[in-house]
């Protein structure tokens, strides 16, 4: 484990090699989980501020379950999540050649809204847990990443540099070039 400012991270980040293989995994992280993507409370009363203009970029199910539920929903451990289709994939997804993708990230693309994904799809197979004193951010190895997994060993490309931008977006610039430093350091030391 490293240290940075209130995050505990786990070496996972800077031993693991990753890099997101689409064409392999055919965007299994939207298809399945125990429940939606969790969200912050910001992100929360984000979706329900441009839930209007994500319409155009969202399939007609994933419209209907987000009528029937709402932008937002609670799972079963409290937490407020996306809203899921039948179960299973998130509401907000979209297939394009049979892969599942983000819809609000599509619309994001396309200068519709202001607002990229939920900061944990951004980050996935991150995971940040907040405590009282400390945030935890681990490695979420689940076997839908395989194909990831063996991307990132292929390009030789570690976990926390393929999440470079997440990283920096959930924790700043500052605290992402400690944790390169700290992998150098790490790499060196080996």
């Amino acid at each position: 484990m490293l240290q940075i400012d209130d995050t505990i991270v786990s070496l996972a980040l800077i031993e693991k090699d990753f890099v997101c293989d689409l064409k392999k995994c055919r965007g299994s992280c939207c298809r399945y989980g125990d429940t939606g993507a969790p969200l912050t409370p910001d992100e929360t009363a984000t979706l329900e501020r441009i839930w209007p203009e994500l319409w155009p970029y969202l399939r007609p199910e994933g419209i209907r379950a987000i009528e029937n539920q709402s932008t937002s929903i609670r799972d079963f451990e409290g937490e407020d999540v996306t809203p899921l289709i039948n179960n299973e994939e998130c509401a907000y997804t979209i297939i394009e050649e049979g892969i599942f993708k983000c819809g609000i990230e599509m619309a994001f693309n396309a200068g519709a809204v202001d607002f990229r994904k939920p900061l944990s799809c951004h980050l996935f197979p991150v995971r940040v847990k907040q405590y009282r004193d400390f945030r935890a951010v681990n490695y979420e190895e689940r076997s839908i990443c395989r194909p990831g997994a063996a991307a990132g060993t292929r390009q030789r490309i570690k976990l926390y540099a393929f999440l470079r931008e997440p990283l920096i977006r959930a924790f700043g610039e500052e605290w992402y070039d400690r944790l390169q430093w700290s992998a150098n350091e790490y790499a060196k030391n080996k």
